[in-house]
């Protein structure tokens, strides 16, 4: 019991062992403690100043309500008093108490041995010490703090504390804690202002500091998207906050699912037992706010706030809705992004994906899907999506441009309009003209019809030979069979597609034959690459 001028922190030392000097060994997590106090001390701003040079130190103003010598006894260096049972649930300005274990001050041992507590209230200041070695050396009697000044004072409220003699060596980065701090809150706003200084820099941690160096892709808000997820859960609309997508996979460190309840850190980010090994986790972070667990009888909070204990039913429901709550989104960034790949890569190589598949054979546009949609769905950058889909579509473009690279010169020349305008009855029309005049002014025929001309002028025995010219390599005559039915060939097949393909076109009404589909475009196609062999072949002939 504290004397009326004593100050006495009553403890066993293994508890400022296992609770301070372990468990906050690192400083975001300790400083938080101190951060969170001031919340709960209606601060309105508070300063974390680093210092490295000299006597190294980090410091902690605030601007709070501060302290009497009465409360520094009965809060502050009370070990594991509950503020929310013994105490108002809220603070005089509203705001809900973070504080819930009475062990936040035992962080500050885990970052140096010596601590001094400078703190203003009702016009009286009350500076002690409380020092680690001295600490330890009480083995379990009531460790009294050195008290360096308690008297009336003119300071404004509030309190400081400075902690020196650090375990630290290394020199302290600014911009690290300040982003760090920013992930231990959800409650920064211009009502509670917290900032990190050192030397001539000065950085206010916000929430947005989070997320300040990432490439956002998708956004998913809660409780907005709780809609999309059909589990029943009886909190699901008491959830709230972001789920964030990056464009470019995200450090390890950067992955994972942040919970806070009531503005603070109760679990660190991770994907609540759901299986990582796809790729999608590697793109995923956020935060989301469940403030109902601070309302659960049992407390469910680890006394560093790294974790809920996921044992027990009532978070093992929340655990199980939260990873339903992934499954669903993993799907839909599926398809967001793959509708978002695809318009990149539209632009990029000038075409429509879709049209482009359309206009595929059907043994090929499957395959060929399937190949950009393992690129979309790859980690390559986009720019690298985009130059590989590029290559592809240089190696097999739509089917009509990558037909039209082997059509002879003759039948690209008599149909290029045409062709170019998608108009391929009336290429293959064309096409058909120019060769039916070539074959006549190649051969001198005279022959009036068209179809009767092909069988006069091609054929074994006709005036013009296709085969003539050619030779076994050995420099043998190829047997008389092998160039016969070639050079009939040439014959069925030239009247074959006077008969069978301009004809038709020339007699009947093209929709007719288009929408009933007895004559369609790919017989167009198939025509014009008829054509191009004869064509050829025609270029082969001689004279008899």
């Amino acid at each position: 019991m504290a004397k009326p001028n004593e100050l006495v922190m009553v403890f066993d030392p293994h508890t400022i062992e296992h609770l301070g000097v372990r468990m906050y060994s690192q400083v975001p997590t300790a400083i938080a403690e101190l951060v969170a106090n001031a919340y709960d001390a209606d601060a309105k701003n508070v300063t974390v100043s680093l210092y490295d040079e000299g006597d190294k130190r980090i410091v902690v103003e605030d601007d709070g309500i501060g302290m009497t010598f009465a409360e520094i006894n009965h809060y502050f260096l009370s070990i594991g008093r509950n503020r929310r049972v013994e105490g108002p649930a809220k603070t005089a300005s509203g705001r809900v108490i973070t504080g819930k274990k009475g062990l936040g001050k035992l962080a500050l041992f885990g970052i140096g041995d010596t601590i001094e507590v400078v703190t203003t209230k009702d016009a009286e200041t009350v500076i002690f010490l409380m020092n680690w070695s001295d600490l330890k050396e009480t083995h379990g009697r009531d460790y009294k703090p050195k008290i360096l000044r308690r008297g009336k004072s003119t300071r404004d409220s509030g309190t400081i504390i400075t902690v020196s003699a650090l375990k630290r060596k290394s020199p302290f980065d600014v911009e690290a804690l300040a982003g760090s701090l920013s992930k231990h809150f959800n409650l920064l706003d211009n009502t509670f202002r917290v900032f990190v200084t050192k030397n001539d820099v000065s950085i206010e941690v916000n929430n947005d500091l989070r997320y300040s160096d990432l490439d956002i892709e998708f956004e998913f808000e809660f409780p907005e998207y709780s809609a999309h997820i059909e589990e029943d859960y009886a909190n699901k609309k008491d959830i709230s906050g972001l789920i964030i997508t990056t464009e470019k996979p995200l450090a390890p460190g950067l992955r994972g699912i942040t919970l806070f309840a009531n503005g603070r850190l109760v679990n660190a980010p991770e994907f609540f037992g759901r299986s990582v090994s796809s790729h999608f986790y590697s793109y995923v972070t956020g935060s989301l706010d469940v403030d109902f667990v601070d309302n659960w009888k049992e407390d469910m909070i680890s006394t560093n706030r790294q974790s809920l204990n996921w044992e027990l039913d009532v978070t093992r429901l929340l655990r199980d809705y939260l990873q339903k709550t992934l499954s669903v989104l993993q799907k839909d960034w599926r398809d967001k992004r793959k509708i978002k790949r695809k318009n990149q890569i539209s632009q990029k190589i000038k075409i429509d994906l879709d049209m482009w598949y359309s206009t595929l054979p059907a043994e090929i546009q499957p395959k060929i899907e399937k190949i950009v949609d393992c690129v979309e769905d790859s980690e390559l950058s986009s720019e690298d999506q985009k130059d590989v889909v590029a290559n592809v579509h240089d190696l097999i473009p739509e089917f009509p441009y990558y037909h039209w690279r082997h059509l002879h010169a003759e039948v690209r020349t008599a149909s290029e309009d045409d062709y170019q305008s998608a108009d391929y009855y009336r290429a293959f029309l064309e096409a058909a003209k120019r060769y039916i005049n070539s074959v006549r002014a190649h051969s001198g025929s005279t022959n009036r019809s068209d179809q009767s001309m092909m069988g006069e002028v091609f054929g074994a025995t006709a005036t013009l030979s296709v085969t003539k010219k050619y030779t076994k390599p050995c420099g043998d005559q190829f047997p008389e069979n092998t160039t016969r039915n070639i050079e009939d060939g040439q014959k069925w097949l030239s009247m074959g597609a006077v008969a069978g393909g301009r004809n038709p076109l020339s007699h009947e009404q093209i929709s007719d034959l288009k929408d009933s589909r007895l004559f369609t475009e790919k017989d167009c196609l198939d025509l014009l690459s008829l054509l191009s062999h004869l064509y050829r072949r025609l270029g082969d002939s001689e004279t008899r």
